[in-house]
């Protein structure tokens, strides 16, 4: 039987048939498709408080995905999470006359629940992707931005300090897929007890030098505390529980090719806090046989590589055309599950004349585990005497797990885009004895 979630979706419903009759509005109306936001400009309001420098938006994402078929619970349903997102962003050289400097203040509520948790994936140990990927990090009130950049020496030099994730400015990826493997910075996804990405704040700053208009190099500091992660941490603005810092580094190229954009990016992170073994004791034998301590690592660290590229164009509107893009992570092999992940897709931007705005995306992707801590899960198991997957107490084995999802960005207004999608998913969690998952998905986005 397939049920139908308790989601707070109707509003958006009721957006997406006024924009079926927006086509005649002016821009600065509400409901116009050509506005950039759903309730229009508040009669210039908005607009002129742009020219003064005040940036007021307030967003939505929804998602919703449904096991069609396949994973680890048959039955089957559908579930929905989603955010919002209250930004403001000040100019401060026009507001107070700060030269080149800017001021952002933003502020998440996520809510609902991922078919990933037990729908897709084994609970006992849980997927590495998500079919849902706006869903984490608790169902709670986040201080997701607070944070002032300034330029020097002519926009050559450019220092950004205050509360920010890493992923914002390192790693780099957008956001238009739905499932989790193909959305955002990925180190984060595989990394994600240190690395913290949106909607989580921390610490933080960074710098970057212009090298020229196609090229920086950027180097950041963030804080490394966990307890930023905790639902009731959403404001926290202290520094206890800090455990060490987390520092990357990154190369970013931005060429034209043959007229076309493109991004390249090279980077490296490293993190000075202690970092538990993911096999060994202190002694160098198997911590799950010697019922002894896992050992610590004064360090852990990783690497990076992406590239996003546009191919082809149209003579008349260089914003339709083919983009490939691939990304790469890979991790310590001591302290980490995750060794090495790898991704790959295509966007098409405006497929047909009278779609011109409309977006076809397709992606694969594969998350590889640690073979350490694949024999941890082993040992453990030959410990406690278990070797049947079906015992409660038996630890599922992870291996790889491979991922795809194609969708199809449905433009209905320049404030709201619908994408209906698919996903396949192989030995979720990377466990075998899993069935491969088909889910439909949905993802809402729209800006007030």
């Amino acid at each position: 039987m397939f049920l139908l979630p308790n989601i707070r979706y109707t509003g958006t419903a009721l957006i997406a048939l006024a924009a079926c009759f927006s086509s005649t509005t002016s821009a600065s109306e509400m409901f116009a498709s050509d506005s950039p936001w759903m309730l229009g400009d508040w009669g210039g309001t908005r607009s002129e408080l742009l020219e003064k420098g005040y940036d007021f938006t307030l967003g939505y994402t929804g998602e919703m995905g449904s096991n069609l078929h396949g994973g680890y619970d048959h039955d089957r349903t559908a579930r929905y999470s989603d955010q919002f997102t209250f930004g403001s962003h000040l100019d401060l050289e026009k507001i107070l006359g700060w030269q080149d400097t800017e001021l952002q203040l933003t502020i998440t509520e996520r809510h609902g629940d991922n078919i990933s948790n037990d729908r897709i994936s084994d609970p006992r140990v849980g997927g590495f992707t998500s079919a849902q990927e706006v869903w984490g990090r608790g169902e709670t009130w986040r201080l997701t931005q607070m944070w002032i950049r300034q330029k020097y020496f002519d926009g050559a030099l450019d220092v950004k300090f205050g509360r920010f994730g890493e992923g914002e400015d390192f790693n780099s990826f957008p956001c238009d897929f739905q499932n989790l493997a193909f959305c955002g910075s990925q180190v984060g996804n595989w990394v994600g007890g240190i690395w913290y990405n949106w909607p989580v704040s921390q610490w933080a700053l960074r710098v970057r030098y212009n090298i020229n208009d196609a090229l920086y190099a950027q180097v950041g500091v963030f804080e490394q505390n966990p307890s930023n992660l905790e639902s009731g941490n959403g404001f926290k603005l202290s520094g206890s529980g800090t455990q060490g810092a987390v520092m990357p580094i990154e190369l970013v190229w931005s060429p034209r090719v043959n007229g076309l954009k493109g991004e390249y990016r090279a980077g490296y992170y490293y993190s000075n806090a202690k970092a538990q073994d993911v096999l060994k004791d202190s002694n160098g034998q198997p911590a799950a046989i010697s019922g002894a301590t896992y050992r610590s690592s004064s360090s852990k660290h990783g690497l990076w590589i992406g590239a996003q590229q546009q191919v082809t164009s149209l003579a008349t509107d260089q914003s339709r055309g083919l983009s490939l893009f691939a990304n790469a992570t890979m991790h310590d092999k001591k302290t980490n599950a995750i060794d090495n992940y790898v991704q790959a897709g295509l966007v098409y931007k405006g497929p047909f004349d009278a779609r011109a705005k409309d977006d076809i995306g397709f992606a694969l992707a594969r998350v590889h585990v640690n073979p350490a801590y694949r024999k941890n899960a082993r040992l453990a198991n030959q410990a406690a005497g278990l070797d049947d997957y079906d015992n409660p107490g038996f630890l599922p084995v992870q291996d790889t797990e491979y991922s795809a999802e194609l969708y199809y960005g449905i433009h209905l207004a320049d404030w709201l885009t619908v994408r209906p999608n698919l996903q396949y998913i192989r030995h979720p969690g990377g466990v075998s004895q899993v069935d491969d998952a088909l889910i439909g998905g949905l993802k809402i986005q729209s800006t007030f």
